[in-house]
């Protein structure tokens, strides 16, 4: 099977499974895991904040930082397309801890400035108090956001003191494809998180940075959730393995992405644009099979995809290869052979 479903799909290699098993442990609860002190310290600084703090999952990070941030009486202001606000009112008991406002997007994973300046100035009973962004944007088809795309809306919240929250659960993506450090594309954001287990492919793990004091509330909210690990430096070190060695190389992964999109763009039937490939995301249509029978027949021919509102969604990843893309091209151009299947969703939109 070609798993092409997403980047979090990915296996440890023998040299990351090896650093896992050598890892020094401790209680984590108590602060007396060196690796995961050392991976929180690592990623703080790359991201230019103060401290960080390593939690098991990115939606867990993005609701620890919104609980955080936002008391009782304010909601938080997010794009309608965001992965905040499909993972934390898909479920009613994780929808119960947050109010939200959604904007629509304006193309890129952007909301239209006008609009946001409205939202975060109207008289609502219940206020803003957390503006929230995405980069990689992932349903915009991996925008990288590069900073003078996202000044004016930082500079919307910020000129009314509401802090900025940035899901950066690619962002290491978004810094290689634009030629930028991290930090770069924190600056403003009073809050950051970004996943390990994405395309750094480390098993495990996601690590939410801010100030000092704001990360100390973080983990008490991290508590609340049931997100306290123990001897949690066995997955931690696969963490700081990835951030060493596996940052540079997502530019192979983008290359993947633009080669498999020009390859599959020479398909008749297809509807997929090179030329907006920026990261590892690619976005496919066909012009007769709808999107989840589209799946369906993919993975019955041997290629993983997920089905996204309307959309197959490939995403390239340090566990396929040129060679396997160039199979999986293959297997497209026979669609539409054998009937159209059932039409079964296949996946989240991680």
């Amino acid at each position: 099977m070609i798993d092409l479903r997403s980047d979090t799909v990915t296996q440890p290699s023998a040299a990351m499974r090896a650093a896992m098993a050598a890892a020094a442990v401790g209680d984590d609860d108590y602060g007396d895991d060196p690796t995961v002190n050392r991976l929180e310290e690592r990623a703080a600084a790359l991201l230019g904040k103060e401290a960080g703090l390593f939690v098991p999952s990115g939606i867990m990070s993005n609701l620890v930082a919104v609980l955080t941030h936002c008391p009782a009486n304010r909601r938080i202001l997010v794009l309608d397309d965001s992965h905040i606000a499909w993972s934390l009112t898909e479920q009613a008991r994780i929808g119960g801890l947050v109010r939200m406002t959604t904007l629509s997007d304006a193309g890129r994973g952007l909301p239209d400035l006008d609009l946001l300046n409205a939202a975060v100035t109207g008289d609502d009973d219940v206020p803003v108090g957390l503006v929230c962004f995405e980069n990689t944007h992932n349903q915009a088809g991996g925008t990288a956001l590069a900073p003078a795309e996202t000044a004016g809306l930082i500079a919307a919240a910020r000129d009314r003191g509401i802090p900025l929250h940035l899901d950066g659960a690619r962002l290491f993506n978004a810094a290689v494809a634009l030629g930028l450090p991290a930090h770069a594309l924190t600056e403003g954001f009073d809050s950051v998180t970004f996943c390990v287990s994405k395309g750094l492919g480390a098993p495990i793990g996601s690590i939410l940075c801010g100030s000092t004091s704001f990360i100390e509330c973080a983990r008490d909210y991290r508590k609340y959730l049931g997100g306290t690990m123990r001897q949690v430096g066995i997955v931690a070190a696969a963490g700081l393995f990835a951030l060493d060695r596996n940052v540079d190389r997502l530019a192979e992964d983008h290359a993947n992405a633009r080669w498999l999109a020009g390859e599959l763009a020479r398909i008749p039937s297809l509807r997929v644009t090179p030329e907006r490939i920026e990261t590892n995301i690619i976005f496919v249509e066909h012009a007769d099979i709808p999107a989840p029978a589209l799946a369906e027949m993919l993975r019955a021919r041997g290629v993983a995809t997920n089905e996204i509102e309307g959309r197959v969604r490939l995403v390239t990843h340090l566990d396929v290869d040129r060679p396997a893309l160039a199979y999986a091209v293959e297997i497209f151009a026979t669609l539409g052979v054998g009937g159209q299947g059932s039409g079964v969703r296949t996946g989240d939109i991680s």
